[in-house]
């Protein structure tokens, strides 16, 4: 007994170091795993902000460039601000949005161009760009030369459509800007280079300044005087940006002016509308919310706060807008070149940085809402209704650090169409009736309409991206892009 007990007891230290050392190398093996998995986030997310940080300064400074034309404006008096406001808003921001969105194609096909090492196809695309965008600037002209009835019928008051038509006309060369500066800036930034177009904007920025105060202090030119400093600036952009491409910045990608670009033109027509539509039916979304408040009683109280709430949203949402940026690049760049899991990797790290921001920013606008609103307004009836609406106002921010980079893996994934219907879908079929029901049904106010179209919309529209983005295959997107890269070289090539 006692030598069967004493082998027994023999064998059971080995036993338990026999377990102890598969559990000890299971801890180290967990944590190489680990150390490998940080070491690639690190790598990735300084490949993401080595895109993401310029764009986010080059979104903020344009974005500036607009508010402060009109708050040069508003110092001409009060009908200049308000035929500037309308004039930027309705007629240049409808424009901007469109010009916007289509040129978005090329986060596609450059990206994914030149993930797959496909050069001398970059500049070949944005040649094609420009000629489709150019050509579509002239067919949106007549409504420049009529923005003035268009503007009566939606219901300005005849002096502000009267002169808002006037500072329209003023916009015509920006309005042919857009469509030669937005290819560009994709063209530029599907090859990392976007530190170029930072300090492009910077410099237009800083000129856009000096130039808007000599204009309206120093001479006191006048409204088109005014309006014409934002189309100068806009172009110290685009010149500089050309002139670095052209003269020797990109080399691989840059094979001169080709008459290629003039081929496969329609099939690049079709996938420009798909990606202008997509964000289109975004960017209009929220204008909607604020012509279904001007009908509300005491309109004036709540288009104010509801005006304070989109301002402050608005210059948020450029740190989103700069992670769809990098995000449609880095996803494209991966497909490109063949690598699905690198792309899903890079849709992860973006989605992290990008929700880390927007719970920040969540808290801050919850904590410090009467704060921010006095910047804009020292009316203590807008402060409270600012006040009241800031749990939308958060929670919109929040949506918006998740939403733009799941749109970005779309356009990195060339998904445009697919997600054109989504945001018709959520949007216009779900968070617009949703948000009318919300007033006109229970009285809810622009809160009840805020509401309808953020949780009825915007929320379905994300978990839909979502559920769309984790089930991805993306070996298969792989896949996808490798033959989608050349089949858009064969169309130029083949016609040729």
């Amino acid at each position: 007994m006692s030598g069967n007990g004493s082998m027994d007891e023999n064998k059971v230290p080995l036993l338990d170091y026999s377990s102890a050392q598969v559990v000890e190398n299971n801890i180290e093996e967990e944590e190489e795993e680990e150390k490998k998995f940080l070491g690639r986030f690190w790598v990735e997310s300084k490949k993401l902000w080595q895109i993401v940080g310029p764009a986010i300064f080059s979104r903020i400074a344009s974005y500036s460039m607009f508010v402060i034309t009109q708050a040069f404006a508003g110092h001409l008096g009060d009908l200049e601000l308000a035929a500037m406001s309308i004039a930027s808003n309705v007629i240049l921001g409808f424009d901007f949005g469109l010009m916007l969105g289509m040129a978005s194609a090329l986060e596609t096909l450059c990206g994914q161009a030149f993930g797959a090492k496909r050069y001398d196809m970059l500049g070949i695309y944005l040649q094609r760009s420009w000629v489709v965008l150019f050509l579509c600037c002239v067919v949106m002209l007549p409504l420049f030369f009529f923005a003035t009835p268009v503007l009566k019928a939606l219901g300005q008051a005849e002096d502000v459509s009267e002169l808002s038509g006037v500072v329209v006309m003023a916009f015509l060369p920006l309005h042919f800007c857009f469509a030669f500066q937005f290819p560009l800036q994709r063209f530029l930034q599907s090859q990392l280079k976007n530190s170029v177009i930072a300090w492009a904007n910077f410099v237009a920025l800083i000129v856009h300044i000096l130039l808007s105060w000599l204009i309206v202090y120093r001479f006191q030119l006048g409204i088109i005087a005014t309006a014409l400093t934002l189309n100068f600036s806009w172009f110290v952009i685009f010149f500089g940006l050309l002139g670095y491409t052209v003269c020797g910045g990109c080399p691989l990608t840059w094979p001169g002016f080709s008459m290629e670009a003039f081929t496969g033109l329609w099939d690049f027509f079709k996938l420009s509308v798909s990606s202008g539509v997509m964000l289109c039916l975004e960017n209009w979304y929220y204008r909607i919310l604020i012509v279904m408040t001007g009908n509300l009683e005491n309109a004036k109280i709540a288009i104010d706060a509801l005006s304070i709430c989109m301002n402050i949203n608005g210059w948020e949402m450029m740190i989103p807008l700069g992670f769809f940026a990098g995000t449609g690049v880095r996803v494209a760049n991966e497909l490109g070149a063949g690598n699905g899991k690198g792309a899903k990797f890079a849709a992860f790290v973006s989605v992290s940085h990008s929700m880390i921001i927007g719970l920040f920013f969540w808290l801050l606008i919850l904590t410090f809402d009467n704060q921010l609103a006095l910047i804009f307004s020292s009316s203590q009836t807008v402060l409270q209704v600012v006040h009241d609406l800031s749990f939308l106002l958060a929670s919109t921010v929040l949506l918006n650090s998740i939403q733009p980079i799941l749109s970005g893996v779309a356009v990195g994934s060339g998904w445009q169409a697919y997600v054109a219907y989504i945001n018709l879908g959520c949007y216009y079929l779900v968070g617009v009736p949703l948000g009318i029901m919300m007033e006109w049904v229970f009285h809810q106010g622009v809160k009840g309409i805020w509401a309808g179209m953020i949780f009825g919309g915007t929320a379905v529209q994300t978990i839909i991206l979502c559920i769309i983005t984790i089930r991805c295959d993306w070996e298969k997107e792989a896949q996808k892009a490798n033959n989608h890269v050349k089949k858009w070289e064969s169309v130029g090539h083949g016609a040729s």
